[in-house]
């Protein structure tokens, strides 16, 4: 009852627009939404430990990319995080074969302390949160660490982003992963080259199987 009145009053004080077509009631309204073009295909994908990929939306679809930056950089819209899982709920919905999550657990990819302490939120950790609901399946934060702070991988090439993410991930609670599924989620996969580098040290730890779940495919 009393986050009910919270969010009422959040709502009435402060309402949502949509970011691309400023209609007031979410950032991201239906009819624009209708438009960016869900994903109703699953391509398999099979790079290093990481067995697949699901993704809802390509990247380079402007108003995404727009959501996306909104979401990642000032002033930080944490409440897009409720957008993002929407679209992958929506792609899980679209496909034919979504993704066996039995004996799964969702880990978010990890930021370190540092860029953390300056946006305040993990964004992958804020999508899992919502998706962790729907699936109904644990979100487990404190498990997969990031050790060192790198360079932003939008800003370097596939070859040197291998390199930038490499030896910078580690596991802890090693026994609240081994022989279990791992979902492994994040905002955008581009090269992939940090999510395969998240699935080798979790491979490396006993994990059973890893497959990603992303927003946008780049």
């Amino acid at each position: 009852m009393l986050t009910r009145t919270k969010k009422f009053i959040t709502d009435f004080l402060f309402p949502q627009y949509c970011l691309n077509c400023q209609k007031e009631g979410n950032y991201l309204c239906e009819d624009c939404k209708a438009v960016i073009g869900i994903s109703a295909l699953h391509q398999k994908n099979s790079i290093g430990n990481l067995k697949n990929l699901y993704f809802a939306v390509n990247y380079q679809n402007p108003l995404i990319k727009n959501l996306i930056q909104q979401f990642k950089y000032k002033p930080f819209i944490k409440e897009l995080a409720k957008t993002f899982s929407s679209l992958i709920i929506d792609h899980f919905k679209l496909i034919e074969k979504p993704p066996d999550i039995s004996d799964s657990l969702l880990l978010p990819v990890p930021l370190f302390r540092k860029r953390l302490k300056w946006r305040g939120f993990n964004q992958a950790e804020e999508i899992g949160k919502e998706l962790s609901k729907f699936l109904e399946i644990s979100l487990i934060t404190d498990c997969l660490i990031k050790t060192k702070e790198t360079r932003p991988q939008i800003e370097l090439s596939g070859k040197i982003r291998k390199e930038n993410v490499k030896g910078v991930f580690l596991i802890k609670n090693k026994e609240l992963i081994k022989d279990r599924k791992i979902i492994l989620i994040d905002d955008v996969y581009t090269t992939g080259a940090t999510m395969v580098e998240c699935a080798k040290v979790l491979k490396e730890s006993g994990v059973k199987e890893i497959i990603g779940i992303v927003v946008a495919r780049g």
